[in-house]
């Protein structure tokens, strides 16, 4: 029967060579071929939630088909038969006509119904980080299989929009106030389909060391004893080394000797860095400020270390080293005028910080703190610390400035030294220096510098002559009409100002402000 086949087959073909080698060229016999016909389509949807779908149209006499997609899109695709061709759909219903064309032309019609639906998306995993330095603030990230997008509420405003975004993204949000808030993340499919991950965040706001009472939602709670009172103010002297807006006040009260205040942390000190930096603002120079640290639970668990202040009516910062103090601390408390009566003055405090090293550089300048002292030599001058080489008279300290001019060195000589800060020239604009001059008639020459920029034009300098030799006396420069604006923040000496070196030596110390 096979054979019979083949037969009929190999006679099939060699008339139709016959006809083709017919001179005649007809062939109206494919001009009377029927319509295609048995229009069938084969569907394959991706499981990846891309939208693609694969088409494979069959039909008998077709040589090739026409696919409308019912999406519309405006223009069919075109294949031959055997082919199948790719289309992309969203999620929904079509409704899909294949057109089978014959040899001749001849078009049949056929529709096949769609459905494109998307899995939900799967492994939908989120981060919810918060940020170090700023409580109030979460960053929200996620991934997932089979998403297109996700999109994020963060619980605080219901009427907000949420925020969309995509696989990689990080999504920053601040809270404007502290609670407990539901974070939910939804991540879609392109479709109907979604995953959704819920979770609650508790914004807290601690209070923990740097402290500058900036914040508007952190609790600066004072708790006061012996009647002193304790609040946060704005500030009453900005300028200087403090131009903050807000600050701590504190009154110890009248007539009693320990009266203060504290501020209980939230989580104990690390006391990795010993040292303490707390900008004071006091009505008179030398007043004890002591600084007590202590445990949260047990008040004989304590480390206090006292500090002086020396200007009045104007910040300046004082420091604490608390080597050696290592237990756990969560209290920060403060006496100002610690061991006398109080008088009913007020103080201010700003930015207690810790810091790992080191007492700023600054006025009052007077070498026997652990400050680092950079010395700018230039024109031939040497300046450096040494021990006082005529302890004495109005010099009793241990240690001193000294500048060498050397022999030769050039007549505008000197040394400048770099602050830590701004000087405050809002309210003392006098500068009193304790001078060692070998001889009397020496003109001593201070100027000002501003620095980051340096804007020579903005140097300001004055002039003042020793009066006395080999020993100590204290000279006066009066900077009034200084611009405190202008942030000086270097102080440059020339000894023997216009005058030649000759290897001759000079020595000061106890460079303040003074009215």
């Amino acid at each position: 029967m096979k054979n019979f086949k083949y037969i009929i087959s190999i006679l099939f073909v060699a008339l139709i060579a016959g006809c083709s080698d017919d001179s005649s060229g007809d062939v109206s016999f494919a001009d009377n071929a029927a319509a295609p016909t048995n229009i069938t389509a084969l569907f394959t949807i991706a499981g990846d939630n891309s939208g693609t779908v694969t088409i494979a149209p069959h039909g008998e006499g077709v040589t090739s088909f026409e696919i409308n997609y019912g999406d519309g899109t405006a223009e069919p695709g075109s294949l031959l038969a055997g082919e199948k061709i790719n289309h992309v759909y969203p999620e929904g219903t079509f409704t899909v006509i294949v057109t089978g064309i014959g040899i001749n032309g001849k078009r049949t019609d056929a529709e096949f119904p769609l459905t494109v639906s998307f899995v939900a998306p799967e492994n939908l995993a989120v981060n919810i980080a918060t940020v170090v330095g700023s409580p109030l603030q979460v960053n929200v990230s996620a991934t997932a299989d089979l998403e297109t997008y996700f999109q994020v509420w963060f619980g605080e405003d219901p009427s907000a929009e949420p925020v969309t975004f995509n696989e990689g993204d990080v999504v920053p949000y601040t809270y404007s106030n502290v609670g407990t808030y539901t974070v939910t993340v939804t991540a879609f499919s392109g479709g109907a389909a979604s995953a959704t991950y819920t979770q609650e965040v508790i914004i807290s706001n601690p209070l923990n060391l740097p402290i500058d009472f900036e914040s508007a939602n952190l609790n600066y709670a004072f708790t006061t004893f012996g009647g002193a009172t304790a609040s946060v103010v704005n500030n009453p002297a900005s300028g200087g080394i403090n131009t903050s807006a807000k600050v701590g006040s504190s009154t110890p009260a009248n007539g009693q000797m320990w009266t203060g205040a504290y501020l209980t942390l939230d989580a104990p000190i690390n006391m990795a860095q010993h040292f303490f930096k707390i900008k004071v603002w006091s009505p008179a120079a030398g007043v004890t400020v002591l600084l007590k640290l202590e445990n949260l639970n047990d008040g004989g668990i304590s480390a206090e270390r006292p500090a002086v202040t020396t200007v009045a009516n104007q910040w300046e910062e004082l420091v604490y080293d608390f080597t050696g103090a290592n237990a756990s601390y969560s209290k920060v408390v403060l006496f100002f005028n610690a061991g006398a009566n109080g008088n009913g003055d007020t103080y201010y405090f700003d930015d207690i910080v810790q810091a790992s090293a080191g007492v700023a550089l600054g006025l009052p300048l007077n070498f026997e703190s652990s400050a680092a002292i950079t010395w700018n030599n230039f024109g031939g001058a040497v300046g450096t610390k040494v021990a006082n080489p005529n302890v004495g008279g109005i010099n009793t300290s241990a240690q001193v400035g000294r500048v060498l001019k050397t022999a030769g060195s050039q007549t505008w000589a000197g040394v400048a030294i770099p602050f830590d800060a701004p000087i405050d020239f809002s309210v003392m604009k006098k500068i009193k220096m304790k001078v060692w001059s070998p001889a009397a008639g020496i003109t001593l020459l201070m100027k000002f510098e501003n620095m980051n920029p340096h804007v020579l034009g903005d140097d300001i300098e004055r002039t003042t002559t020793t009066t006395l030799a080999n020993q100590w006396e204290e000279v006066t420069f009066d900077f009034t009409g200084i611009n405190n604006a202008k942030n000086y923040q270097q102080i440059v000496l020339f000894f023997n100002f216009n005058v030649a070196g000759t290897g001759e030596t000079y020595y000061f110390d106890d460079v303040r402000q003074s009215n």
